[in-house]
């Protein structure tokens, strides 16, 4: 009775863990951006963003690489024209509405890379860069831009 008693209690302890996925070091998770506006969507690998020409921007004394985000919205198929607000998303659901005189300005970019390596794991695959501007609207963990017209 009392092995049975000691087995089960083991057997609660240990069934938990044995049902979590347990987190692989090194792993890294397919990361794209989707550009997304009027009915059409667009997504895009690091690989596609580098494809694009690269800028450099710098924000608080860190140097990013990444595309212009006006480049970024023609390849997606937007007329920038016509374009009156960006909305940049993060994974974490938090949102920052651009408008025109905010993103399309030399030095805006969104970035894939810093100049000396990779992004910051805080950073995610993506983010935001405007130099100069407060730091809220350098979106970090950038998901998607919904460009409205």
């Amino acid at each position: 009775m009392k092995r049975l008693l000691v087995l089960s209690l083991i057997l609660l302890l240990v069934l938990p863990a044995a049902c979590t996925p347990a987190a692989t070091s090194g792993e890294t998770a397919v990361s794209a951006l989707k550009v997304s506006g009027d009915g059409a969507s667009k997504s895009y690998t690091r690989a596609d963003l580098e494809a694009l020409g690269s800028s450099q921007s710098t924000f608080k004394d860190v140097a990013y690489r990444g595309v212009a985000i006006d480049a970024l919205l023609k390849d997606a198929g937007f007329d920038t024209a016509q374009v009156r607000v960006v909305k940049a998303v993060a994974s974490d659901g938090f949102t920052v509405n651009y408008d025109l005189s905010q993103v399309f300005v030399d030095g805006v970019i969104v970035a894939y890379a810093r100049a000396d390596g990779e992004l910051a794991e805080e950073d995610g695959a993506f983010r935001m860069v405007l130099p100069g501007a407060e730091g809220k609207l350098n979106l970090r963990m950038l998901t998607e831009l919904q460009v409205v017209k």
